[in-house]
């Protein structure tokens, strides 16, 4: 139990940390309509490659656990005219099955207390290929784009891909 409570003490801090530097350069981060991958450069649908990380990182990258999953912090924030509610509707009813039947470890979802307009959740995926597949496979579903109609959400979305320390007890 104290191993346990020490994993979540850590995920907490770190998208503390993480949300108070992407609230600080909002103005940095990619966004799409309904909360779907942002659009690649380019202009097309989906998200763009996912930089290096996770296992088998180059040896100059310091600090890392060589065996590291490839986490993806995300963090959307409502934009006006759009419902939290609904995005956590989403979420909660449909959307975290569509993340698991793909292949995507859904690590937590958190409610900042003091921005009621966001949400910040944690995927753990093996490395970047597979979750650029993961997310190509959700995006193309049909019960996604059936459900991202249906429930549209306009957000703001801002992505951190980490890797963990050599240290750190999540690997």
């Amino acid at each position: 139990m104290e191993k346990r409570s020490i994993v979540g003490v850590s995920i907490v801090l770190v998208c503390l940390i993480i949300a108070g530097y992407s609230a600080r350069n909002a103005g940095a981060g990619q966004s799409a309509p309904g909360g779907a991958p942002a659009p690649a450069q380019g202009g097309g649908r989906g998200p763009a490659p996912t930089p290096p990380c996770g296992p088998n990182l180059l040896p100059e990258v310091k600090n890392v656990a060589k065996d590291s999953r490839c986490f993806e912090l995300r963090t959307y924030t409502v934009r006006e005219g759009s419902s939290i509610d609904l995005l956590h509707s989403r979420f909660r009813d449909h959307t975290i099955a569509l993340f698991k039947k793909h292949g995507m470890t859904v690590v937590g979802f958190w409610q900042p207390v003091t921005k009621p307009d966001t949400l910040i959740y944690l995927l753990a995926y093996k490395d970047g290929a597979a979750r650029d597949a993961a997310w190509a496979a959700f995006g193309a579903d049909p019960e996604w784009v059936k459900t991202r109609t249906a429930m549209q959400v306009n957000v703001q979305v801002d992505n951190v891909f980490m890797s963990s320390t050599d240290y750190g007890p999540m690997k």
